[in-house]
């Protein structure tokens, strides 16, 4: 028995965030009424190659939720629920992309925070999006050397500023493509920072995918 598990369910039991129906965190009826992208238009941005996003960060409702996600750690499971917005993105687009050679890396965490929060927000979304496109994980690959202040906090100047120099590689590249999963593409300077050091050492292309983007 996973006493983790029960014990969430016993003080903490799923019921919807929107109309508390029993059993899911986000369920199927509410997940249908929200505005998935269906089109994807090749950017590069800066080291990233292309982006890939299915929601708008600036829609309350998804806002909302990317934040019950990433700060109350007894809702994880909601990672689960919002992982099918990226499915139907990519199920929609009329041009699949073809990802069958390349590693799904997430964006790590501080230890610290990782530790407070219980979990990884980008490793559990890197995790669904690995299991539905059959691809290996590369979760221990990117490392984070430095302390930063939360990007949420900082305007668009002090997020690059605070992030610069934060990864470093705990393994090695030879012309690997990458997945780079975050949850919210905002200014990108995580994202980018990231994929910088990743170029820098080998990767032979790098594109993102986050759940929702600012625009």
């Amino acid at each position: 028995m996973n006493f983790s598990k029960f014990f969430l369910d016993l003080f903490f039991p799923k019921f919807c965030l929107f109309c508390q129906k029993e059993g899911y965190f986000l369920c199927p009826d509410c997940r249908a009424t929200f505005p998935v992208f269906a089109t994807h238009i090749k950017k590069k941005i800066n080291f990233l190659d292309d982006l890939y996003f299915a929601l708008d960060y600036q829609e309350p409702r998804i806002s909302f939720l990317v934040k019950k996600f990433k700060y109350f750690p007894f809702l994880k499971e909601l990672g689960q629920d919002l992982s099918f917005f990226l499915f139907e993105h990519f199920q929609t687009l009329e041009k699949k992309p073809d990802f069958s050679d390349f590693l799904v890396v997430p964006i790590p965490l501080e230890k610290e925070r990782e530790k407070w929060r219980g979990f990884n927000q980008s490793e559990i979304l890197a995790l669904e999006i690995s299991k539905f496109f059959g691809l290996k994980m590369g979760n221990n690959l990117l490392e984070r050397k430095k302390k930063t202040l939360p990007q949420a906090e900082l305007n668009r100047e002090e997020r690059e500023k605070n992030i610069k120099g934060a990864f470093s590689l705990k393994g090695k590249l030879e012309k690997t493509k990458i997945l780079l999963v975050d949850d919210v593409f905002t200014s990108g300077a995580t994202l980018k920072e990231a994929a910088k050091v990743l170029k820098e050492n080998g990767a032979k292309k790098v594109i993102g995918i986050v759940l929702a983007r600012e625009f």
